[in-house]
C-alpha cells in the first residue's frame, strides 16, 4: 500500500499535467497528447481522490463540475467596481479623447493599448493565493452575481495558478463569449431535441453563464479571455505588462492587443481590427484604446461611471430601409411623451424590428418625418432603434405629417413643456396609468430594489385589481392576493411573496435609484449615498450642498430638490421604510470620519508608499473628495515624484500641495 506522501505527490504531479495539457488544448489549440491519453490521466486522479476524499481540493480539475444546483446566485460586491466605458463613434470622438488626455497629463504623445472588444459577458475572477476563489458578474458595476460554479465548469480557466503567481489576492477580468463555431454546433444541436435556438453567441454565452444548475453550464461550449489583472502584491507598469503576466499563468488571452501611439495608431488599429473581424474566431463589436500606463491611468482617473483613460470605438451600427406605417406616443416613467414609428417589419443586425424610438417633436420635425414614409432604421447592439433619416426620394403622396397630442392619451392630463425640456411630459406621476406601470418595473428592477418574478404582465395584473398604487403596495400583498391573479400557482405566488421580502434589505444607493427621482441614475444615486450617508441627510440636503458633490450640476440638484419637496414622496418614504426595508452601507458609501468633510484633493504624480487607489479612498472615507483636475477650489495637492503639469497649476493658483506623508497627518489630525 502506497504511503500517503507518495499519493500526495502524484496528485500534485497528476494536476499539474492536466492543467498544462487544458491550457494546450483549449487555449493554445495546440494538444500535446491524444484525447484517450488524457483520459487515462483524468481518471486516474478521479480515481486516487475517490480513495482518499480528504485529499479532494477545491482547485482539482475533477472539481470543475458541481453536483448540486445553486438556489439561487449570491450577490458578490466588487473590491473594486467594474466600470463601463465611453463610447467613440468617429474619427472626431477619438480627436477629442486624445486631446483631452494628452491636455490633462501635459503630454504630447500618448501611448495606448488596442484591443479588440469582445461581445460576450463581462467578469471578474478572484484568486487566493493562486487558487480561484470567486467568480462574479459585472452586474450593475459594484455588485454582481456569484458564478463560480459555472465558471468552473470553463476548462480554458485554470483552478490553480503556477506556483510562480503573486501571493494574496490576485483579480482578473475578462469576458466570457462562445466561439462561432461551437455557437453553431450547439444550435445544430439545440434543433436536433427541440430546444431553444440561441439568436447570437452573446445571448448563448449569457444563458448559459446564468444558469443555476452548473452541469447545464458544463455542457455548453463557453471560453474566457482576460483583459487586465490586478494584484496587490505584485506592481505593473502597464496593461501590456498585465497580459504578459496573464500569459505567463497560463490564463487565456488575445494576441491582438498591441501598443499604438496618437490617434493615427487607433486609427490603424480599428481599420485593421475592421477588416479581419469576420475571420475571428469571436464577435467583436468594436476594439477599446487605454492608455497603457498604469501610473497615468491613476492620475487620469474616472468620471461618473467610466474611466477617463479608455474608450470604446464601436462598430458602425446595422441600418436598413423600411416604412413607417404610423405613429404614436408613448408615456414614459417620468411622464416624458415619446413618438414611436411603428414600422413595416424589417431585420437590422438579426433582429425583426417593428417599432423606433423618434425621440421628440423636435427631433422628429428636424428630420421631416411623416407617417407612411421610407425610412433608414439603425440598431446598435442593445440600443433602442431608431429612425435616421426619411428616405425623401420615395415619399408617396398619401404621407401625412403627425401632430403631437395636447393631452396624455393615458391619463387625459394635459401635457406641458418645461423651460429648458426638450420632451412634452405628463405631469399626473404615479396618478397616470403609464407612470405608475414604469415606475413600479423600474422600482422592482434588478439595479433597483431587485424583485425577481416582478414581470409587466404581473404588475398589469396588480394594478387593474387596485391592489398596488404606490411601491410600498407591494410589501402588503398576501399570498392570497396573488393566487386570485390569472397564471398564479401556489409556488409561483410564494416565490414572488419570497422575492419581495427578500428585497427588504438593499443599499442605500439602489433604494435611491429606485424611487425614480428624474435625472437620477445609478452613477447620481451611488453618490449621493457615499457623501450624504442616510436617507434623511439626503432628504434634507439643500442645492448647495448638492452642487458640491462631484458631478452633480444645478439640472440635477434641482431635481432631487424637487422631489423631496413633495409631501406625498416623503410620506411614501415613511411607508416604505415602515414596511421593514433596511438600507445597508456598501463599502465606501459612508465616510468613517469627518477629518478632511468639505476638503477637495487632487493627486498627480507616482506615490511611493501608497497606491493612487488606497490614498483616494483613505481621503473619501474621512470626509475628503478627490477630483482630477487642479481649480480654484482645490484645497490640496497630493504629489508624488514625476509630478506634471498638475503641479505647476497648483502652483500658479498657490493651492497647498503636500506629500504622501503630510496625507497621513492630515487624516489622522485633521489638520497639519
Amino acid at each position: 500500500m502506497e504511503n500517503l506522501d507518495t499519493i500526495k505527490a502524484r496528485i500534485t504531479e497528476l494536476k499539474k499535467k492536466i492543467t498544462e495539457y487544458n491550457y494546450n488544448y483549449y487555449v493554445l489549440d495546440d494538444p500535446k497528447i491524444t484525447d484517450a491519453e488524457f483520459d487515462i490521466l483524468f481518471n486516474e486522479l478521479r480515481d486516487i481522490e475517490n480513495n482518499n476524499n480528504n485529499l479532494i481540493t477545491p482547485d482539482s480539475p475533477t472539481q470543475r463540475v458541481g453536483g448540486e444546483s445553486n438556489k439561487a446566485f449570491k450577490q458578490v460586491t466588487h473590491k473594486r467596481p467594474m466600470l463601463s466605458l465611453g463610447n467613440a463613434f468617429d474619427e472626431d470622438d477619438l480627436i477629442a479623447f486624445d486631446k483631452r488626455i494628452k491636455d490633462e497629463l501635459g503630454i504630447n504623445q500618448i501611448a495606448y493599448s488596442a484591443e479588440p472588444k469582445f461581445d460576450g459577458l463581462a467578469v471578474n475572477l478572484r484568486f487566493v493565493d493562486g487558487v480561484l476563489d470567486l467568480a462574479a458578474t459585472r452586474g450593475d458595476g459594484n455588485v454582481g452575481e456569484d458564478v463560480t460554479h459555472n465558471i468552473k465548469t470553463i476548462k480554458s480557466i485554470p483552478l490553480k495558478l503556477s506556483d510562480k503567481a503573486p501571493k494574496g489576492v490576485l483579480e482578473v477580468r475578462g469576458e466570457v463569449v462562445m466561439l462561432k463555431k461551437d455557437f453553431f454546433k450547439l444550435n445544430e444541436k439545440q434543433k436536433k431535441i427541440n430546444e431553444k435556438i440561441f439568436s447570437n453567441p452573446r445571448n448563448a454565452a449569457a444563458g448559459s453563464l446564468r444558469q443555476l444548475d452548473p452541469a447545464i453550464a458544463a455542457s455548453r461550449p463557453l471560453s474566457f479571455y482576460a483583459y487586465s489583472i490586478h494584484c496587490d502584491s505584485h506592481k505593473l507598469d502597464s496593461q501590456l505588462d498585465g497580459l504578459d503576466l496573464l500569459k505567463k499563468l497560463m490564463i487565456p488571452t488575445t494576441n491582438l492587443t498591441k501598443e499604438v501611439s496618437g490617434v493615427s495608431g487607433l486609427i490603424n488599429f480599428y481599420e485593421d481590427i475592421s477588416k479581419t473581424r469576420d475571420t475571428l474566431p469571436f464577435d467583436i463589436d468594436g476594439v477599446v484604446y487605454k492608455v497603457n500606463s498604469l501610473n497615468l491611468q491613476d492620475e487620469l482617473g474616472f468620471v461618473s461611471r467610466a474611466p477617463r483613460w479608455a474608450i470604446a470605438h464601436k462598430f458602425p451600427a446595422e441600418e436598413a430601409t423600411t416604412q413607417i406605417e404610423d405613429i404614436d406616443v408613448q408615456v414614459g416613467r417620468t411622464g416624458s411623451i415619446t413618438p414611436v414609428a411603428r414600422l413595416k417589419p424589417v431585420e437590422v443586425a438579426g433582429v425583426i424590428v417593428t417599432n423606433a424610438t423618434l425621440h421628440n417633436e423636435d427631433e422628429m420635425q428636424r428630420k421631416n418625418i411623416h407617417i407612411g414614409d421610407f425610412v433608414v432604421v439603425r440598431r446598435a447592439g442593445d440600443v433602442v432603434p431608431e429612425v435616421v433619416r426619411v428616405v425623401k426620394e420615395k415619399r408617396p403622396k398619401s404621407s401625412r405629417i403627425f401632430s403631437m397630442p395636447s393631452n396624455c392619451p393615458e391619463c387625459a392630463s394635459k401635457l406641458q413643456k418645461l423651460e429648458g425640456d426638450a420632451v412634452l411630459r405628463c405631469e399626473a406621476g404615479l396618478e397616470c396609468p403609464a407612470q405608475r406601470k414604469q415606475g413600479i418595473m423600474h422600482f422592482s428592477s434588478r439595479k433597483a430594489m431587485d424583485i425577481d418574478g416582478l414581470g409587466g404582465k404581473i404588475i398589469d395584473q396588480l394594478i387593474n385589481k387596485g391592489l398596488v398604487k404606490h411601491f410600498s403596495d407591494l410589501y402588503n400583498l398576501k399570498l392570497e392576493n396573488l393566487l386570485a391573479l390569472d397564471r398564479f400557482a401556489e409556488k409561483s405566488a410564494m416565490n414572488l411573496v419570497d422575492a419581495i421580502n427578500k428585497s427588504k434589505i438593499t443599499t442605500l444607493a439602489k433604494f435611491v435609484y429606485a424611487l425614480g427621482i428624474r435625472n437620477v441614475g445609478e452613477s447620481t444615486a451611488l453618490d449621493l449615498a457615499k457623501h450624504l450617508g442616510s436617507i434623511d441627510s439626503i432628504i434634507n440636503s439643500n442645492e448647495e450642498e448638492l452642487l458640491s458633490i462631484h458631478d452633480i450640476g444645478p439640472t440635477v440638484a434641482d431635481s432631487i430638490v424637487n422631489y423631496f419637496s413633495e409631501e406625498g414622496n416623503i410620506i411614501e418614504i415613511q411607508n416604505l421604510l415602515g414596511n421593514g426595508l433596511i438600507l445597508e452601507s456598501i463599502d465606501n458609501e459612508v465616510a468613517v470620519t469627518s477629518e478632511l468633510q468639505g476638503l477637495i484633493f487632487v493627486l498627480t504624480g507616482t506615490l511611493t508608499s501608497l497606491r493612487r487607489d488606497e490614498a483616494k479612498e483613505m481621503i473619501m472615507r474621512h470626509g475628503g473628495k478627490v477630483v482630477a483636475s487642479v481649480s480654484k477650489k482645490t484645497d490640496y495637492l497630493v504629489a508624488g515624484s514625476d509630478a506634471g503639469s498638475k503641479l505647476d497649476k497648483a502652483q500658479s493658483l498657490k493651492v497647498t500641495v503636500i506629500g504622501e506623508e503630510e496625507l497621513v497627518k492630515l487624516v489622522n489630525k485633521g489638520s497639519l
